[in-house]
């Protein structure tokens, strides 16, 4: 697209004669200086509508070399954002010069001279001042002023006169003003910069307006609202300009600067002026306003939001409201369970998305920039979808209080801790819970029982504790008499990458099965050598969701020997032949029976997990003499909300 433009461009510049070609100078192409200070150098970051071409009416003559883009300086090119120099913004002339093709007939072009230098006193552009202004400039401004060979005012009268074997001055644009605010002489030297250009130039100022732009007012809190009294009455002085006014113009954070809007606002302004200057009706060009988003009263604070930050949050109708600071995306779109959304800019670098109703409990949620997914840095991180993801909790009613602390009920221990696997020759990490009782000095010789809980594909040992709530469901359970305290120990399970493919089939699995030897061989016996446990298979349970359930089977059944109880939620069991998986253990039901002291499955009623088939395992199984036991979760799919249930159902019918 973008060699399309310059393609268009050229084509169109030859069509015009210009400098380089000794043609005569044409009266239909208008010329604008614009010089300044950092509201004239351009502080905002252009958006995408900014970086759009302007097409070939609409023209810049660089002040400066700008190798990145191809632009020589005092050679013509199209007026893209930065005009100034290489790394500054979006300035008042982009707007300026956009309003002014859309106002004038279309056999009139315009072109822009720019030369600004932010902090700049306006004696920096006065002639006979300039040399001993360089000499006390401050250090930070020593580059950009000798970006202009320490001449800025040199530099737009050198270029002008170039420009003026092209075509026609009609304007000079000034945004300066911050830097000198209370300096009585300041009208006086600007007055001084403006005569000296028309006769360098040979202006005729009844011809060559100035239009001088007014300073960020902020609400009248503006850094220097002080000076917008002497740009007001600059004309007094100077009875050729013309104030634009930055009424209600928007401001970036610091109140000095203009935010994109703002720029946009205020160059559209200037364009305006000048297309009434010339006798033309003024029209302005398409602006992409930004889609406000109303926050509700009734919005609260996501309780997976990092403190400190504004958003996300969910309203009553369980909406949840994102934002983020990008200034430099022309496009930001948040992707949360399936849909995706267009943020909204805000004109300030901001960008907003509100969803619609969200099921209750946890989702993970990405932002994308450029097709690349990244973790919005206002929330909390969890391990899923095989990486670091941002996850989000709407919040269920007083149905959920299982799953949340309360006053009053001793709280366990979710531990972290490595352990080395012979077995595979590497360290291993995993988390455990202990109950509260656990740590009391009466209960130091007190053995317990352990569950080995699995969570599922492109999840990590963290996923049961953090998005499961694991800890708080047994704590709850113990307190209420429901639950045996026992010991919980989450790993790995070598299934954080993502699945690749491969037989898969029960018994004969190969995503995942570098864990059961490590299980085996290495974590049970580091449990019942580091905690105080019940090492028979009478005290020993596994269970897990989606292919930890899987990996469940494959252990639990073929280790019925280690493991009386096993459990599973929503597990990625496909394909099973009930009459000779696992050496045929189904196909024994009172055996099976006699030492599965409980064997439990469920799943959601909604979307994958209603297509997992597990209801109608279920059935097969207990039409086959199988004692199971099956649970649904109403309304869920696949997703923590379903396997916090699931472990809520579980957990009082092991170890009794």
């Amino acid at each position: 697209m973008r060699t399309l433009l310059k393609t268009v461009l050229l084509t169109a510049l030859l069509a015009w004669p210009l400098s380089g070609m000794q043609a005569a100078v044409d009266p239909d192409f208008y010329i604008f200086l614009c010089f300044g200070q950092s509201n004239m150098e351009g502080a905002a970051r252009p958006e995408a509508q900014d970086l759009a071409s302007p097409g070939p009416r609409f023209l810049l003559m660089p002040a400066v070399d700008d190798p990145q883009r191809g632009r020589k300086m005092g050679e013509w090119c199209e007026a893209v954002p930065p005009l100034c120099r290489p790394n500054t913004g979006l300035t008042p002339a982009d707007w300026f010069g956009r309003t002014l093709v859309k106002s004038l007939p279309d056999n009139i072009r315009v072109g822009v001279i720019h030369v600004a230098i932010g902090g700049i006193d306006i004696r920096g552009f006065v002639p006979d001042s300039i040399k001993s202004y360089v000499k006390r400039a401050p250090g930070w401004m020593k580059g950009m002023l000798e970006a202009y060979n320490n001449n800025p005012y040199e530099r737009l009268v050198t270029l002008a006169k170039k420009a003026q074997q092209d075509g026609v001055i009609k304007g000079i644009l000034m945004h300066q003003g911050e830097t000198n605010t209370g300096d009585p002489l300041w009208a006086g030297l600007v007055k001084q910069v403006y005569d000296r250009l028309c006769g360098d130039l040979r202006l005729k100022p009844e011809e060559v307006p100035l239009y001088a732009g007014n300073i960020v007012q902020a609400g009248g809190k503006g850094v220097c609202f002080g000076c917008k009294k002497q740009i007001d009455e600059l004309p007094q002085t100077l009875h050729t300009a013309q104030v634009i006014s930055s009424d209600d113009c928007t401001n970036a954070a610091d109140r000095l600067h203009f935010d994109a809007a703002g720029y946009r606002e205020l160059g559209c302004r200037y364009g305006e002026a000048v297309a009434r200057q010339l006798g033309f009706e003024p029209v302005r060009p398409y602006i992409e306003m930004p889609k406000r988003i109303e926050v509700p009263a009734d919005a609260v604070m996501a309780e997976t939001t990092i403190p400190g930050n504004d958003f996300p949050k969910v309203d009553k109708q369980r909406r949840a409201y994102f934002r983020i600071e990008a200034p430099e995306a022309r496009k930001v779109v948040l992707d949360i369970c399936g849909k995706k959304y267009d943020m909204q800019p805000d004109g300030k670098g901001g960008w907003m998305a509100v969803t619609d109703p969200l099921v209750a409990g946890f989702h993970y949620y990405f932002m994308n920039i450029g097709g690349v997914n990244f973790v919005d840095p206002a929330t909390e991180t969890f391990f899923g979808c095989n990486r670091q993801a941002g996850g989000i909790e709407i919040p269920e009613g007083p149905e959920g209080d299982y799953y949340r602390p309360h006053e009053g009920v001793a709280a366990g221990q979710v531990r972290s801790l490595y352990y080395y696997a012979a077995s595979t020759g590497e360290w291993r990490h995993a988390m455990v819970y202990t109950p509260a009782e656990y740590e009391l000095k009466k209960n130091q010789k007190k053995r317990y029982p352990v569950l080995y809980l699995q969570h599922g594909m492109g999840e990590d040992e963290t996923g049961w504790s953090k998005q499961g709530r694991m800890q708080h469901i047994m704590d709850n359970g113990i307190a209420s008499g429901e639950v045996t305290p026992m010991i919980v120990v989450m790993e790995s399970g070598d299934i954080k990458a993502p699945f690749r493919g491969g037989d898969n089939r029960q018994g004969r699995s190969e995503y995942g099965n570098s864990f059961y030897k490590v299980m085996l061989g290495d974590l049970i016996p580091y449990i019942d050598a580091n905690f105080r446990t019940l090492t028979d298979r009478e005290h020993r349970a596994m269970a897990g969701l989606s292919w930890g359930g899987h990996q469940t089977f494959d252990v639990v059944l073929s280790h019925m020997d280690m493991f009386a109880y096993m459990g599973t939620f929503s597990g990625a069991i496909f394909g099973l032949d009930l009459k000779t998986a696992y050496d045929g253990v189904f196909t024994r039901p009172e055996e099976f029976n006699r030492q599965m002291r409980y064997f439990f499955m469920m799943s959601g009623t909604e979307g994958m997990d209603k297509m997992f088939g597990t209801a109608k395992m279920v059935s097969d199984l207990k039409a086959m003499g199988i004692d199971a036991h099956y649970y649904e979760s109403t309304g869920t799919d696949h997703e923590w909300l379903t396997w916090r249930r699931g472990l809520r159902e579980l957990l009082p019918h092991l170890f009794k």
